[in-house]
């Protein structure tokens, strides 16, 4: 984890939304490129000179120099930026993927598994089959 990461404590468990990684070191900023692009939701970037937000949707840790692309909000090219430019990243917009866990997912296809089988169950009662 980045050496300073500061987190809105009602997030704190559920997804990094809220937090904000500064950087100490290049592994601290490899670490927080990874967690920005698994995030699905907007980030804001602070770098060098400047500070943009937007979605994260490549990186490429293996480009010399390694860098990232982002959609930027009100832009309508996407923005490649190198790795050494990031000095901070806050996840500031809604993480659309907050609470849809595998588990979840899991529970809910039972669910909708379980409806069906009742609805052919009830079909086949009606048309005499059982």
């Amino acid at each position: 984890m980045p050496a300073e990461v500061k987190t809105h404590p009602a997030n704190r468990h559920a997804s990094l939304q809220g937090a904000t990684f500064s950087f100490q070191s290049e592994t601290d900023r490899v670490e927080g490129i990874d967690k920005a692009f698994d995030y699905r939701g907007d980030v804001t970037l602070t770098l060098s000179n400047e500070q943009i937000e937007g979605y994260i949707f490549n990186r490429d840790a293996k480009a010399r120099p390694p860098r990232i692309e982002v959609f930027v909000k009100g832009s309508e090219e996407p923005r490649i930026i190198p790795y050494a430019d990031i000095m901070a990243i806050a996840f500031t917009g809604k993480d659309t993927a907050d609470g849809k866990s595998w588990e979840a997912w899991v529970s809910k296809k039972e669910s909708e598994r379980k409806a069906e089988a009742e609805r052919i169950k009830a079909e086949a009662e009606a048309q005499g089959h059982l």
